[in-house]
């Protein structure tokens, strides 16, 4: 028999965040993130069923520093995206 993890466990186990808490541990602001969810350089995880407020995880905090050291190379945002995407992959 599998044991399911509640979201409690879940969350517990995986660090989340909200929108605004992105911002701050990030440097972005809220904005600059929004617009990188709408151009598809950062995903979210998910969303809550009650507000509908954005969920992230350690990995788009991870990806916005990225974006922030390619952006200092003075690379596009397509650019970015590209890397980002082949980075994956591999």
């Amino acid at each position: 028999m599998e044991s399911e993890l509640s979201l409690s466990t879940w969350r517990a186990m995986n660090k989340i965040y909200l929108i605004k808490d992105v911002a701050r541990l990030s440097g972005h602001s809220v904005h600059t993130i929004k617009y990188y969810l709408n151009i598809g350089v950062i995903q979210e995880i998910g969303r809550s069923p009650e507000t509908n407020f954005r969920y992230f995880d350690d990995t788009v905090l991870e990806r916005l520093k990225r974006v922030r050291a390619l952006r200092k190379e003075n690379k596009s945002l397509a650019e970015i995206k590209e890397t980002l995407e082949l980075n994956v992959v591999l």
